[in-house]
């Protein structure tokens, strides 16, 4: 048989037609001509399905299994003439090796002093240090990148990386305890530092207590790393009611 003869232009690009369906968890990111979720695509022949992807709006962050013609594949794929794609959003509770621990940006810093109450590894760096050193810190403590920025999320540094959805900072944690499903160990982090909590006898912390602190309360811990004393105070009942509702829905204790 005669080999088919195929014509090539350098430096042309043979553009491929295919349909991509998204889970409905995904659309919020894509342009408001494809929220209904179906989006049907001219790519260039070359670019990987991770780039098509991304290039419609969505981080992978989010991105669960992805599917060509039923048939589960990688971010690696080269997308085909024809082919009918379907991107799932990322499977709960998503796990990792070791342990979980989270790096947060300079607009979650509600969402960080939450996490740390509830005992959760908590990196929060203010002022903000840009997206270049958050992503190298990701990779080099291992920590997952929380954040509303798509482009930090698309930095390929990243050890890991998540969106977080709402603005407001009851639904993320609730997002965030959700989607990671993290052991919780309330009272045992520093709010302000993430440091770790230890006991702390009322005499030896009697120079640094507020004037009648002393008489009125017997309990009280210290942070090993920047010295931060705490005690069942003036707004522990505010506290205490974010925890147990915490322990109540997403309560896999440490």
């Amino acid at each position: 048989m005669a080999a088919r003869l195929v014509s090539w232009h350098p430096g042309r690009v043979e553009r491929v037609e295919i349909q991509i369906s998204f889970d409905p968890g995904l659309r919020l990111f894509l342009s408001p001509a494809h929220r209904g979720g179906f989006v049907q695509a001219k790519v260039d022949g070359v670019s990987t399905l991770g780039h098509v992807v991304e290039s419609l709006g969505v981080p992978l962050t989010e991105v669960g299994e992805l599917q060509v013609g039923g048939h589960s594949t990688d971010t690696s794929h080269i997308p085909a003439e024809g082919e009918e794609i379907a991107v799932a959003a990322v499977a709960k509770p998503q796990t990792f090796d070791g342990p979980l621990r989270f790096l947060l940006d300079i607009h979650l810093g509600t969402l960080a002093r939450r996490l740390r109450l509830l005992g959760i590894d908590t990196a929060y760096e203010n002022p903000d240090i840009g997206d270049a050193a958050l992503a190298a810190l990701s990779a080099a403590e291992h920590r997952v990148m929380l954040s509303r920025d798509r482009g930090l999320l698309r930095r390929r540094e990243l050890f890991a990386g998540a969106f977080v959805y709402s603005h407001r900072p009851d639904e993320q944690l609730d997002d965030v305890l959700s989607r990671f499903a993290p052991p919780l160990a309330p009272w045992t982090r520093c709010t302000t530092c993430n440091g770790v909590l230890r006991q702390a006898a009322k005499e030896q912390l009697r120079d640094e207590l507020p004037d009648g602190t002393e008489r009125t309360y017997d309990t009280f811990a210290q942070c090993v790393d920047c010295g931060q004393t705490y005690w069942r105070g003036a707004h522990s009942e505010r506290l205490s009611a974010i925890v147990d509702q915490a322990v109540r829905r997403f309560g896999h204790q440490a």
